[in-house]
C-alpha cells in the first residue's frame, strides 16, 4: 500500500510484519521447532484515527501491538514510525520517535515499579529524556495524575496502595507525559469491572479527542471497540482476515469467522 505524495505518512505502519518464535520441544515431541505467531501482517494507523483490533485469545493481536512499537523484533517486514523505517534501527536512533507512540499494557501493576511513588512514575520518562528538570517533571506528573482523575494529595503513594483501576490511571498518565502522538493500548481496561472499565474507556476517549491522538486499541471486547474505534481489524492465527469502518465491518461482515465473533459477542453499548 503506498501513499500518495499529497498524503501525511501515518504515524505508524507495519507492511508484510511476521513474528516467529521458537518453541522449546520435549523429547518424544516431534511437531514444529517454531510458531508464527503474526504472519504477513499489514497495517496502517493514521494521524488523530482510532483503530480497533478484535480476535479471538492467541490470534496475535498483542503480538501486533508489541511488533508496532518493537518491543519484540520482526522476523520478516517491515515497521515505520512517523514514515522511518525502524525495522533495524539501533536504539540509540529510535528512542527518540520512541516519544511519538507510547504504550498502555493490560496489566498496570506490571508496568508500574512498586518502590516508586505515582508522581515518580509519571516524571520518570520526562527525566529520562531530558524534557523537564526534576522539580518541574514532578509538578507537571502531579498535574497530569489529576488530568487522569487521581487526585493531587495521591501523587506521594505508591502502587499497592492503589485501586486497579486507579493504577491504569497513573499508567495511562505515564504514556500521554511524553504528548506522544499516538497510543497503543493492549487489552487495558479486561481486568476492571465493568463500572470501572467504563470510567476508564471515558478517560481514553476525552484525551483522544483533547489531544488529537491515534490510537491502536487491542481487544477481545467488539462492543468496546464498536464504541472507541472508527474502523478495526479482525485476527485470526496471526493474520488479518477483514478490515474496515467499524460499523460497516461489524454489521455487514464478509467472513464467516467475523460473523462467529460477532454472534457469540453480547452487542450492548459500553456502560457509562
Amino acid at each position: 500500500m503506498h501513499d500518495r505524495p499529497d498524503t501525511p505518512a501515518p504515524i505508524l505502519e507495519l507492511r508484510g510484519a511476521t513474528v516467529r518464535f521458537r518453541v522449546r520441544r520435549g523429547f518424544l515431541d516431534t511437531g514444529p521447532r517454531e510458531r508464527t505467531a503474526l504472519d504477513g501482517v499489514d497495517l496502517r494507523l493514521g494521524r488523530g484515527e482510532s483503530v480497533g483490533v478484535v480476535g479471538e485469545s492467541g490470534s496475535g493481536k498483542s503480538t501486533l501491538a508489541r511488533a508496532a512499537l518493537r518491543l519484540i523484533p520482526l522476523t520478516a517486514g517491515r515497521t515505520l514510525l512517523d514514515g522511518v523505517d525502524v525495522t533495524g534501527m539501533p536504539e540509540s536512533r529510535l528512542r527518540p520517535l520512541r516519544r511519538r507512540v507510547q504504550m498502555v499494557f493490560q496489566d498496570p501493576g506490571g508496568s508500574l515499579d512498586p518502590r516508586m511513588s505515582a508522581a515518580d512514575i509519571v516524571a520518570e520518562p520526562l527525566l529520562a529524556h531530558g524534557v523537564e528538570t526534576r522539580r518541574a517533571a514532578r509538578e507537571r506528573a502531579r498535574r497530569l495524575l489529576e488530568r487522569c482523575g487521581l487526585p493531587g494529595a495521591s501523587a506521594a503513594r505508591r502502587p499497592h496502595e492503589f485501586s486497579g483501576g486507579q493504577r491504569q490511571r497513573i499508567a495511562i498518565a505515564r504514556a500521554i507525559a511524553l504528548e506522544p502522538a499516538a497510543l497503543v493500548c493492549d487489552e487495558p481496561t479486561s481486568a476492571l469491572d465493568v463500572s470501572v472499565q467504563a470510567r476508564i474507556l471515558d478517560l481514553l476517549e476525552e484525551l483522544r479527542r483533547e489531544r488529537g491522538l491515534a490510537m491502536l486499541f487491542i481487544s477481545h471486547d467488539i462492543a468496546v471497540v464498536e464504541r472507541l474505534c472508527e474502523r478495526a481489524v479482525v485476527m485470526r492465527a496471526g493474520r488479518i482476515v477483514e478490515g474496515g469502518a467499524t460499523g460497516e465491518l461489524l454489521g455487514s461482515p464478509t467472513q464467516a469467522y467475523t460473523r462467529e465473533l460477532i454472534a457469540a459477542a453480547p452487542r450492548m453499548p459500553v456502560e457509562r
